[in-house]
């Protein structure tokens, strides 16, 4: 692909559609119908454990018409305050609670109500307030359920409606367009009664109420009356001697000094409670409330019985119906995916919420870490598929069609065809846009409207991640097309991590793409690695499978893994085809192993150590470490004095201080490692436990995470931005050597360094880290956590072969590999030597025999026509076999057949004689 298509794919995938977000189907079930006089509602006990215990929450329930999904029904949630506190949440089923048309009416008005005040507060400063007068509105809710101050009983197993505080607070004068029973006229205080903004009122409904004072402009929770303070009473938060002197500043006078002050709390400010804010150092857990003392007479009173428990709850509940809306997205998924293949039924709804929840939106989770996983399963999944269907290919063509399958585009359109756009959550949380019943969406969306409503000006708007844009009726959002794609990978990831390879593989071909494959294609790839026998005398076979510490089924296969390109035109082939298939496992094994072993890494820091782990130079020390060198089958002389000229550098070291940083490292060498993991994957069916177990053995990847850098130029560069330092490096030609210099700048600081490679990106390598030691030595550190102390301060935990649940293929035993199913629904035989005898399968002799000298790593048996003899109908053939047995090159193995009318009877005939030896021999068990 040329520059410009690269550019034009990349800015595609990029680009942003809008898209419509589900509503749950849950919550989508009006309450009562016009035709209905009762009601049954599913009723949910909302339990608040705050921590530390410093609130009191008044007691809430959920009432639904449609019952909740098994796991959402007993939702857990940590809602997180400011202060570093936090409260949890549960949902907790307590089965039907019946409700008549009246209480469904006056449900709907407290819920409308409180709504308001959470969030349109400003409609409740006019002295009138009306609720449930707009039909409009209640036609145009997409959520139907009521939130509602409830009565524990029966050991915690029922609840009821609060009717006495509901009735209390819808009571409140200001719901009345006649205020009568607010009397105007002043009358004589005493001490039961006050003189209010707005009127005469007794204590009792003044006290647990909801007030707004017009001097301040701002709302209060009254808690109780402060009888030993007065408006002349010293205001110790002011320099005024008074309350009354205070105000007289500001132009306000009371007529009424001597009433006992009101003891108030701020009424609250609506927040996203499912962000993270335990990071707040600054913030104390004991941090206490705030307070202050009113004079009766500037508050006007609102709503009677609305107290500050009241409130503390309220203030809850939208953050916990919008992950309660997410999460019931979320199971609609999963249901959706086990009506399509069994093994959908196997994740968890959290963790499907996981992989739908993009860093957008700022909570806890997302969905990067199961997107790394799964981007690796993908690659290794796919790229297996494609090595042994296409067993002509080399591996650049094999790597061009994994990327037709993985591509960003192609998973797009994928997840576009399957509708799983409408479940993903990009945004955060923004309790403004919370609607429910009570407090619709006005912005009604529709074919006609939907052009003006989400502009493009909208689209470009969601590029901050602070802007979710416009919020309309149908929940319409801008994504990305990577986005979706990302969604995709991490759904991969789910399944990997809740039920395994299999239910992975499930999911793939639900959204199209096949990873399904004959087992009989896998042996066809063991035997196809018998031409790579004639190269045996060129490696030590023993030596080497000793090093990897796996004896071979396949020598051919431990052969061709060794085997560099520039043999290629003396008998063919090379290791590329199995270092195709070798690099994708290694990703793999490499991702299962930092995700299992730490848990709690970042997913940006997980990408960072894979980097570091999977890539060409690390490799190519593995390799020498292993002396992998030694065994390399090249004819490319000019290839072994560049790898012998690296091994040296690493093994004696460059002089420090050196201009010159030493030779570049052969990708050959690096080659070799992906290439023997590819031949071992094949060897051992795709068992990949053996080599998990392999690669941990000689990666060792415990060992050298202790003391693995990030790249030194994404180093500097995050050092000098985080300093507002200049950085420039430059390049020159050198007679084909690279010189590069770099150069930093800044107030205080101004320092060079300079490096020679052939290659340029490790010229500048270098000079960044000759650079990185100058800084450090100006106690220039970076700002953010480098790679060491991030590992110090994570957690370990044992490292796991993570969804690994795939049975191996017998590569060994034609009869085992006849009798198993093949990978996808039907069995399939590929054995060219095979007869079919009344519908079962019987191995050949001369297969069998072939088997036994690619096992003992000896030339393919030699057969020959040594007789022909009668008529040509009726002629017979006599044919021999040669084996040579590579232990005694000097004994040669000749058995002759019988005479048969078919030549391959007669071939057959002279290997059941040399398999009659070779058993008395030693070489074959009874079995065989």
């Amino acid at each position: 692909m040329d520059s410009s298509a690269s550019e034009s794919c990349k800015d595609e995938i990029l680009q942003r559609e809008l898209h419509e977000m589900l509503v749950p189907a849950a919550l989508r079930k009006p309450l009562i119908t016009d035709l209905e006089n009762s009601v049954s509602l599913n009723s949910y006990y909302i339990e608040f454990s705050p921590d530390p215990e410093d609130r009191i929450y008044k007691k809430f329930g959920l009432f639904v018409k449609a019952p909740l999904p098994g796991e959402a029904e007993r939702m857990e949630l940590d809602l997180h305050l400011s202060g570093r506190r936090s409260v949890m949440t549960k949902l907790v089923p307590t089965g039907i609670a019946e409700f008549d048309k009246n209480e469904i009416m006056l449900a709907q008005n407290f819920q409308e109500m409180y709504l308001k005040i959470i969030l349109d507060r400003s409609e409740f400063i006019p002295e009138f307030v009306p609720l449930g007068k707009n039909d409009t509105c209640k036609s145009s809710s997409s959520t139907f359920y009521l939130l509602l101050p409830v009565v524990l009983h029966d050991n915690e197993s029922t609840i009821t409606v609060d009717w006495e505080i509901v009735r209390r607070c819808l009571s409140s004068p200001v719901f009345r367009a006649s205020e009568d029973d607010m009397v105007k006229e002043h009358f004589p205080l005493d001490d039961e009664h006050l003189q209010l903004f707005n009127g005469y009122r007794s204590i009792s409904d003044v006290e647990n109420s909801l007030v707004y004072c017009p001097h301040k402009k701002a709302f209060f929770f009254i808690t109780n009356v402060v009888h030993g303070k007065n408006g002349r009473s010293p205001d110790k938060e002011t320099e005024t001697s008074s309350y009354l002197e205070h105000l007289e500043q500001f132009g306000i006078q009371l007529k009424y000094p001597g009433q006992p002050l009101l003891h108030a709390k701020p009424l609250f400010s609506l927040h996203n409670l499912l962000l993270n804010r335990r990071s707040e150092n600054s913030e104390s857990c004991e941090r206490p409330e705030y307070f202050i003392d009113l004079p009766p007479e500037l508050c006007q009173l609102k709503i009677i019985g609305f107290s500050k428990d009241i409130g503390s709850s309220i203030s809850l509940l939208p953050s916990i119906m919008h992950r309660l809306e997410n999460l019931l997205v979320a199971s609609e998924l999963k249901h959706k995916l086990s009506l399509a293949f069994p093994e959908g039924a196997e994740v968890t709804c959290y963790r499907v919420l996981e992989a739908l929840t993009t860093t957008n939106c700022q909570e806890c989770f997302s969905l990067e870490r199961l997107e790394t996983l799964g981007d690796a399963f993908l690659k290794y999944a796919v790229g297996r598929y494609l090595f042994l269907l296409h067993d002509t290919l080399d591996e650049g063509e094999l790597t061009k069609k994994r990327s037709d399958f993985v591509d960003n585009l192609n998973l797009y359109r994928l997840a576009i065809r399957c509708k799983l756009q409408v479940y993903i959550r990009d945004n955060p949380f923004d309790p403004s846009q919370f609607f429910a019943l009570g407090r619709p969406c006005l912005v009604i969306c529709n074919k006609e409207s939907e052009s003006n409503i989400h502009s493009r000006r909208s689209s470009s708007q969601a590029d901050h991640a602070s802007s979710s844009g416009v919020r309309c009726s149908k929940g319409h959002h801008w994504l990305k097309k990577r986005t979706i794609s990302d969604v995709v990978e991490a759904l991969v990831g789910v399944f990997i991590v809740d039920s395994g390879f299999r239910a992975a593989a499930s999911f793939l071909r639900f959204i199209g793409i096949q990873v399904d494959f004959e087992a009989s294609h896998v042996v066809n790839a063991c035997i196809s690695s018998t031409s790579y026998i004639p190269r045996a005398t060129r490696l030590d076979i023993v030596a080497l499978e000793n090093l990897l510490g796996y004896q071979f089924l396949h020598k051919g296969l431990l052969i061709q893994a060794f085997v560099h390109p520039s043999c290629k035109n003396k008998g063919g082939g090379c290791y590329q085809r199995l270092e195709f298939l070798g690099d994708a496992v290694l990703d793999y094994l490499m991702i299962s192993y930092l995700y299992s072993v730490y848990p709690k890494l970042k997913p940006g820091q997980l990408t960072v150590l894979r980097s570091v782990l999977v890539n060409n130079k690390a490799f190519a020390n593995v390799a020498i470490d292993l002396s992998f060198n030694k065994y390399l089958i090249s004819d490319s002389s000019a290839l072994t004095k560049s790898i012998n000229s690296y091994v040296d550098w690493i093994k004696t070291g460059a002089l420090e201080g050196s201009l010159i940083d030493g030779p570049n490292y052969s990708k050959a060498l690096s080659d070799l490692v992906e290439s023997s993991m590819g031949a071992i994957l094949l060897d051992s069916g795709f068992n990949l436990g053996v080599v998990w177990t392999i690669a941990l053995s000689f990666l060792d990847p415990i060992r050298r995470l202790s003391s693995l850098q990030v790249s030194p130029i994404q180093e500097l560069h995050e050092l000098c931005q985080a300093y507002n330092l200049n950085l420039q490096f430059s390049p020159s030609n050198m007679e084909g050597m690279f010189l590069v210099e770099a150069q930093v700048n800044g107030k205080d600081v101004s320092t060079t360094a300079s490096a020679i490679n052939l290659n340029k990106n490790e010229a500048i390598g270098s000079a960044s880290q000759k650079i990185l030691t100058k800084l450090k030595a100006h106690d220039l550190i970076p700002k953010s956590k480098i790679l060491e102390e991030v590992l110090r301060s994570s957690s370990k935990m044992e490292a796991k072969l993570i969804g690994y649940d795939e049975p191996p293929i017998d590569v060994n035993t034609p009869e085992a590999l006849r009798g198993q199913p093949s990978r996808t629904a039907e069995n399939h035989n590929g054995d060219p030597d095979s007869q079919t005898i009344g519908g079962s399968h019987k191995e050949t002799a001369r297969s069998r025999l072939q088997k036994i000298c690619d096992v003992n790593c000896w030339k393919t048996p030699l057969f020959e026509c040594c007789r022909e003899e009668g008529p040509s109908h009726l002629k017979l053939f006599t044919f021999k076999v040669v084996v040579e047995k590579k232990e005694a090159p000097d004994v040669v193995l000749e058995c002759f057949g019988a005479p048969r009318s078919k030549k391959k009877d007669a071939e057959e005939h002279a290997a059941e004689g040399a398999l009659w030896y070779l058993k008395h021999d030693g070489y074959l068990l009874e079995s065989d």
